[in-house]
């Protein structure tokens, strides 16, 4: 495993990472979950994600179970938390002071840990003043129940003027931001926020590499079935993958495959270290639901190397 800095921050996150989503709690049970957190511990990750979205929050106690059990030391890992989606009534979402802090706090409860390592706001939030968030992350800052805050999913004008207000106010900028980036969803992590990797040095921990699972090669018969687009409350995701544009991909996702193969390697792997190419990018996050998946997606790293000019060629005519 190699570890890049997040953004010009001096914290070391791994290059592979792991996070909760779909499923802790949906798809696994706690004895799944643990097995999934120690074989990528052992091998080497150090960032663990999750969100109070996630299982609304079940995904969080699962985890927080699970690191108090391993007793790994707290200098070994990072634990995140997303805060955005906490329930249904007003103050119960969002990014008001009211909600980020009480959100930290069921955060560091449901995970059983004294900080966060890193705080995202899940999306940005049109009802909010970007100032009141900012100042509120900040003070979790201060109080020393976060390490690093970032955000998810936001446009350039909103890290901007986060990064506006924090300096100007003498207040904790966000580090990082969390996008959606695999081949087929490119544009913001390679265009957008090209202005920000060196003007607020901002770091990169991405989501759904492997998107949704369609860079797996799984779904190029159709649904399997036992997958995450089967899910109750995942039909959005099943839309996804009988649009016109899925069909168009499924058959690039082929051609993918036989360039896995060239290299001796798996679809999935070339996925990721596709990812991880991209120096921009400091960590990738992967999920999984069997021990064998996430066995595979720790070797994508050994493979980044193979990508030479001629293979990357190769794949951009393909996605082209």
């Amino acid at each position: 495993m190699k570890y890049r800095r997040l953004g010009k921050s001096g914290l070391q996150v791994s290059e592979l990472s792991f996070g909760a989503w779909v499923t802790f709690a949906q798809q696994i049970g706690e004895k799944t979950a643990e097995k999934l957190m120690t074989i990528a511990y052992d091998g080497g990750v150090n960032f663990f994600d999750n969100a109070e979205a996630y299982a609304n929050g079940k995904a969080e106690v699962m985890m927080g179970k699970i690191l108090k059990r391993r007793r790994w030391g707290r200098d070994t890992f990072l634990v995140s938390s997303k805060v955005f989606w906490g329930g249904d009534l007003p103050n119960q979402e969002g990014l008001s002071r009211k909600h980020v802090i009480e959100a930290c706090h069921a955060a560091l409860r449901r995970l059983r840990v004294d900080y966060l390592d890193l705080y995202f706001c899940h999306r940005p939030d049109p009802n909010t003043p970007i100032e009141e968030t900012v100042r509120a992350m900040s003070d979790l800052i201060g109080q020393g129940k976060v390490l690093y805050w970032g955000t998810s999913e936001w446009s350039v004008a909103e890290i901007t003027e986060a990064h506006r207000i924090a300096r100007e106010l003498r207040l904790v900028p966000p580090t990082m931001e969390q996008p959606q980036y695999n081949m087929f969803h490119r544009e913001r992590v390679e265009k957008e926020f090209a202005p920000l990797y060196d003007t607020v040095g901002l770091g990169t921990t991405i989501w759904s590499p492997l998107a949704s699972g369609l860079l797996t090669g799984k779904y190029n018969d159709g649904d399997p079935g036992g997958t995450r687009i089967s899910l109750k409350n995942y039909e959005w995701l099943r839309e996804q993958f009988e649009t016109n544009e899925a069909r168009k991909r499924l058959t690039k996702v082929k051609r993918l495959a036989a360039v896995a193969n060239d290299l001796g390697t798996t679809l999935p792997r070339l996925a990721l270290a596709w990812c991880l190419k991209n120096p921009r990018v400091s960590s990738v996050i992967t999920g999984a639901s069997k021990p064998a998946q996430v066995k595979e997606n720790m070797k994508a790293g050994e493979l980044v190397d193979k990508l030479d000019d001629q293979v990357m060629k190769e794949i951009e005519t393909i996605l082209r």
